[in-house]
């Protein structure tokens, strides 16, 4: 099981499209339910991949990159400009606690460089500029944060509308290793409510038997990650498992039609390709995580993310709908152009953005970075990631597992069921890679139907059978939670 660590996080400028939402809060469409799999009342999905102000969820190390990319792209130019975001970060990149990290050294480059005379301008409002913004505030600075989005948060959107049991996570959600503690303490401070996630898994065919749970795929990727750990050249996690023979896995099917090669291949999807949003055939098998690891002591976030970039910025100068397109640099300071035509002045700027807004080019800079800096901005990968969450009045499902993935699923192969967390019949998929694009590309009623259809094997026979005359469900077998459907 993987994929918690869902979204990193910070501010983007992209150059001059219209500012827009990073996900659709949408009414329900009615296509047709395939199975017994009922209508939810509400959904959310995300856009990360096409929105013009992330273009992916988090940075990825590619074949050819090196963890010396993202030192060489946090290091400061002429002392005027200064890089933050989890992509600059060379602990936790990728996450929530390595953007904060990494506000929390840019504000120390800047204290190191300049005067409290000086203003500071911060390209970006998400976690990694919310946290800079502070610390310069609190340090006696005069800062302004340019923010391209109507609303703070970057990569953390916390959608409260009302109409769900409690705040929708759209971007980041979930608190992973060391974060957990670190970064869930500070929530718990704010008043941001938290909960255990304990992972139990379980795993279905498209038919709904339940597959036996075995080591043979992470074995398989773990030999072949080791395996390319001796070599001389850096490969592909694809081209790791093909040329170490670790793939070759049987095609033989047991019992309920599974055969090991089928396994391996939905192991790499949910647990390689969804936590980091990067294609078997992109990411570097040298620096991939380590699917394997555990999950003890991870959370969900269920009180509102948000508000962690929304205290940061209290009392902080925020401009919203302001598109950074152009960034000039000269002896006597740095001159940030919008998108809409206008200018603002500052003496030293902290930019934020995405990796993702970086690599098209979206932000002009006079004169150019250093080749240093434009090498790692091309030699990183930007991860694709997105989610679905959809809101039932009551479960239809016949498991208490948390994670569930399906077998050959083509469109969403990994969900999260709240409902064991939250007590709210709530469940989330997560998709990387292709799928990711596919799904930000399409549309509702598709992304819909295809969540409905991928949830087909979960349902349970006797919430959805038919009722008699007298409202009474037919007699039918007991089934204990988590047992296939007859």
């Amino acid at each position: 099981m993987s994929g918690l660590t869902v979204l990193a996080v910070s501010g983007c400028t992209p150059r001059r499209p219209v500012p827009s939402p990073s996900a659709t809060a949408t009414a329900v469409p009615p296509p047709p339910t395939p199975g017994d799999v009922p209508q939810p009342s509400a959904f959310r999905r995300t856009a990360w991949s096409t929105d013009p102000m992330s273009y992916g969820a988090a940075s990825f190390q590619t074949v050819g990159s090196s963890p010396a990319d993202r030192e060489a792209l946090r290091q400061p130019v002429d002392g005027r400009l200064f890089f933050a975001g989890e992509h600059t970060d060379g602990d936790d990149p990728g996450t929530v606690q390595g953007a904060r990290a990494s506000g929390v050294r840019a504000a120390a480059e800047v204290v190191a460089a300049a005067s409290t005379d000086d203003r500071v301008a911060i390209v970006g409002a998400g976690v990694a500029g919310a946290t800079a913004a502070r610390e310069l505030a609190d340090a006696g600075y005069n800062v302004v944060v340019i923010e391209g989005r109507d609303r703070s948060g970057g990569r953390i959107h916390t959608d409260d509308a009302g109409d769900w049991p409690f705040p929708v996570e759209l971007g980041a959600a979930w608190l992973a290793g060391s974060s957990a503690i670190a970064l869930g303490r500070d929530l718990t401070l704010l008043g941001v409510d938290t909960a255990d996630f304990n992972v139990r898994a379980q795993q279905r065919t498209p038919d709904g038997d339940i597959v036996p749970p075995t080591p043979v795929a992470p074995n398989a990727v773990t030999e072949a990650l080791a395996w390319a750990a001796k070599q001389r050249t850096d490969v592909t996690v694809a081209q790791a498992l093909q040329e170490s023979g670790a793939g070759e896995l049987s095609t033989e099917e047991n019992a309920v039609g599974v055969s090991d090669a089928e396994r391996l291949a939905t192991f790499i999807t949910t647990d390689v390709v969804a936590p980091t949003g990067a294609n078997a055939d992109q990411l570097s098998s040298w620096y991939a995580p380590d699917p394997t690891l555990t999950h003890e002591g991870d959370r969900l976030v269920t009180g509102g993310f948000q508000k962690l970039v929304q205290t940061a910025l209290d009392g902080i100068d925020v401009l919203p709908s302001s598109v950074v397109s152009g960034i000039i640099a000269s002896d006597r300071g740095i001159s940030l152009r919008l998108s809409r035509g206008e200018s603002l002045s500052a003496d030293r700027v902290i930019i934020t953005v995405p990796l993702g807004v970086l690599q098209t080019g979206a932000i002009e800079f006079d004169p150019p970075l250093p080749f240093s800096h434009r090498a790692a901005i091309g030699q990183l990968g930007m991860g694709l990631r997105e989610k679905l969450v959809l809101r039932f009045d009551e479960p239809f499902w016949s498991t208490d597992a948390t994670v569930w993935t399906v077998l050959d699923d083509p469109s969403y192969p990994l969900w999260f069921n709240l409902e064991p967390v939250t007590g709210e019949p709530i469940l989330v998929a997560i998709v990387g890679g292709d799928r990711a694009k596919a799904q930000a590309e399409g549309s509702d009623d598709d992304a819909l139907a295809a969540a409905l259809a991928s949830l087909a094997p979960f349902v349970d026979p006797a919430a959805s059978a038919p009722q008699a005359q007298d409202g009474s469900a037919p007699s039918a077998p007991a089934r204990a939670p988590g047992a296939a459907p007859g």
